[in-house]
């Protein structure tokens, strides 16, 4: 998880020498959705995980591959069990698309956010 984050950090450090984000808010968001992603990975899919980011016309494509072919669904949240569960809520409030494609293998989070 932290090295998604960190190789995250990167491509945004690379990018934003060329063509720096319309505002703070974007990079953070970035790191955070990736970070989310990341983190659902590690807990819910039994092996590796693999991350993409490219730049597109007018944002940041992310996608996330691991191994479980379980679309990644919105829970409840209860503070009362610990917290989690805001995770899928907020990539979808973050993002300005979001997509799942599954196979036999595992499934692509494809998620695009504005830069």
């Amino acid at each position: 998880m932290t090295g998604a984050r960190l190789a995250a950090e990167e491509f945004l450090d690379e990018l934003g020498e060329s063509v720096p984000p319309a505002t703070p808010e974007h990079w953070d968001d970035i790191l955070l959705v990736v970070t989310e992603l990341a983190a659902n990975a590690v807990q819910y899919a039994p092996g590796p995980f693999v991350l993409r980011m490219r730049r597109t016309f007018d944002g940041v494509h992310v996608t996330l591959r691991d191994t479980n072919p379980t679309p990644p669904a919105p829970r409840s949240f209860d503070p009362r069990t610990g917290g989690g569960g805001i995770g899928w809520h907020l990539v979808h409030a973050l993002c300005d698309q979001v997509s799942v494609v599954t196979d036999e293998r595992g499934k692509d989070v494809h998620v695009f956010l504005p830069w």
